[in-house]
Order: C-alpha cells, then sequence, then structure tokens
C-alpha cells in the first residue's frame, strides 16, 4: 500500500473512530425500544409500566414499550439477544425468564452470558390465589381439593416463574405426584393467568403481589397465602412460614433491565445513572410499595450475583420435583 493509501486509510480510521465516540457522548438521539417479555396485565407489564414515566423523564429520549410474549419470556428475551448492542433496545428482565427458565429448559435458545444486566430495581414476593366465589378458602383447602383431583393452575408460560411456583407450593405442602396430579394451564402472561382464576378455567394461581393486588383489592380473587416471613399489606392471607413452610421464602421475583452482551461500559453506566434516579421518583415507590413490591436498586455486579443465586436454587427445585424440560 502507497503512502497516499495509507495515510486515506489512517484518516478513515480516525474519522470512524470520532464518529463512533460522538455517537456515544450523544447517546440517546432516538427513541429506544423496551421489550416487555410478558403479556400485558403481569408483573413485569406493571412494573415495567410504572417506571416508564419517571424513567423517560430522566432519558430524556422516547421509550417505545412493546410487549413481546410467547415459550415463557424466551420470544422478547430473544429478541434483545439478537439486537444490536447500542443501547437502543433493551430489556425488561424478570424472574421467570432470567431465573426459572434457564434452571428448566435446557434448550432455551439464551443464556444468562447473552445479557449485560444494567440493574435489578425490584423485588417481591409470590402470593397463591383462588378466585373470591370458590369454595377454597385455605390453603388446606386447596391441598384437600387437589388430592381428590380436579385442580389446575394457570401461568404465564411453560417454564416460567409462576409455572414452577405453582408446582413447587403445592409439593412443599405435600401433594404427591404434583406433576401429575395438578394441571399446568400455561398462558402468555400474568394478566391472562389471573383473568383464567377469575372465569373458572384454572383453580389457582402463584404469582408476584404486584399482578394480584388490584384483583385482591377489588375483591375478584382472594389469596390463600403469601411468601415473605412478615404479612403483605392488603393481602388478608397468611405468611408461608406461618403455615410451617418457611422454605417457600426463596420464592421472589424481581425485575431489571438488561441489554444485549457487548452492551458498552458508557452505555451500561449512563443505565445504571438513570435507574438510580427514576427509582427514587415518590410516585413511582409509591405504587410499587403499595403493591407489595421492594423498591431496591442493584448495581451490574450485585444484579449479576442476586440473579446467579436465584438460578441455582431454583435449579435445585427443578431437579427435585423433576420439572426439567428436555425438548
Amino acid at each position: 500500500m502507497g503512502r497516499a493509501a495509507t495515510r486515506s486509510a489512517a484518516t478513515l480510521l480516525v474519522l470512524a473512530c470520532g464518529f463512533t465516540a460522538a455517537g456515544a457522548q450523544d447517546y440517546p438521539n432516538r427513541p429506544i425500544n423496551m421489550v416487555i417479555p410478558y403479556g400485558p396485565g403481569g408483573a413485569t407489564d406493571i412494573s415495567a409500566r410504572t417506571l416508564a414515566e419517571p424513567l423517560g423523564e430522566v432519558v430524556g429520549s422516547p421509550l417505545v414499550m412493546t410487549n413481546r410474549t410467547g415459550a415463557g419470556g424466551a420470544t422478547g428475551s430473544v429478541a434483545v439477544q439478537n439486537a444490536k448492542p447500542d443501547g437502543y433496545t433493551m430489556l425488561f428482565a424478570r424472574v421467570g425468564s432470567h431465573s426459572v427458565s434457564p434452571a428448566m429448559k435446557a434448550t432455551l435458545p439464551y443464556t444468562l452470558d447473552d445479557f449485560r444486566f444494567v440493574g435489578v430495581y425490584e423485588i417481591n414476593p409470590f402470593a397463591c390465589a383462588v378466585s373470591a366465589d370458590s369454595d377454597i378458602e385455605t390453603m388446606d383447602d386447596l391441598v384437600a381439593a387437589a388430592e381428590k383431583g380436579g385442580v389446575s393452575f394457570s401461568s404465564s408460560g411453560v417454564g416460567s416463574g409462576l409455572h414452577l411456583a405453582g408446582a413447587y407450593v403445592m409439593h412443599e405442602f405435600g401433594v404427591e405426584n404434583v406433576l401429575d396430579v395438578v394441571t399446568h394451564i400455561p398462558l402468555k402472561g400474568g394478566g391472562e393467568a389471573a383473568t383464567a382464576v377469575l372465569a373458572g378455567t384454572a383453580t389457582f394461581l402463584c404469582t408476584n403481589s404486584s399482578a394480584l393486588s388490584s384483583f385482591v383489592a377489588n375483591e375478584q380473587l382472594r389469596p390463600l397465602m403469601v411468601t415473605t416471613a412478615e404479612p403483605v399489606e392488603g393481602f388478608d392471607a397468611p405468611t408461608a412460614a406461618s403455615l410451617g413452610h418457611p422454605d417457600l421464602e426463596q420464592l421472589v421475583g424481581w425485575t431489571g433491565v438488561a441489554g444485549p452482551a457487548g452492551l458498552p461500559d458508557d452505555i451500561a453506566q449512563q443505565w445504571g445513572e438513570w435507574l438510580a434516579t427514576a427509582t427514587e421518583d415518590p410516585e413511582f415507590k409509591s405504587a410499587m410499595e403499595e403493591q407489595g413490591s421492594i423498591i431496591r436498586l442493584m448495581d451490574p455486579q450485585e444484579s449479576e450475583a442476586f440473579i446467579t443465586e436465584q438460578y441455582e436454587k431454583f435449579r435445585s427445585i427443578v431437579d427435585e420435583l423433576g420439572m426439567r424440560i428436555e425438548g
């Protein structure tokens, strides 16, 4: 290569680097696609859309909220996994999509290493509930009904947190051969799962308190139990520990934000700062706490450690129940 060509190549490289730096400095300069991997009305959707207003104000660019449902959160997660790691396609990751599904599904099309977490910001307990007009009034009633047969539970999909929770709770309360005795009804999201119980097509569901709070407040669903050491405000139901099952306290939900692996450090840092500001918004905190959620922001390192611990816990439960999905 001649000197002129070498100089031209060097000039192009400098210009390219300059454009890259400018692009990073100008981020964001267009709308950001925020993928919610579950349907409307579920815990993830509620959390994401409640955060969207204060987060959008901090970001300064439009946040396009998109529900990409299916496969227990995998469809939306894969959409972000395959996106360009430029910060313009981000995911509201959830316990089901990034702790339970990896623990349950041998052929899941992604691993935790395919994402870069910029923060977990919400933790909430699970609660089990039946329709308010059901004859089932306690967990003992539910267990007795399950042992007689004909009991079913709804979830947001095979391999979701609701799928694992329904089976695990029944197992912990002494229902033998739970996978054969209790019928699982997978749906596209937590909202549909709750509606199925309301409609009588499912007997019960175990989901996050945030997804149940409005139904409980409106006396449409009757909570039977919460998986916390202390009672949950607004839920007139005993705790798992008070019923003699403290191990169920490990059933806890969480919501976080992640981008594809390879998300640049400066963009990840910017997201951390945005989340720190947005999650301190008084209206956001009040709205989420009223639904039983705990707002606790974890930095990327804390987030990864927490999610890995969740994965290991749930993997042990999956192995115990024989719920590993190979196909």
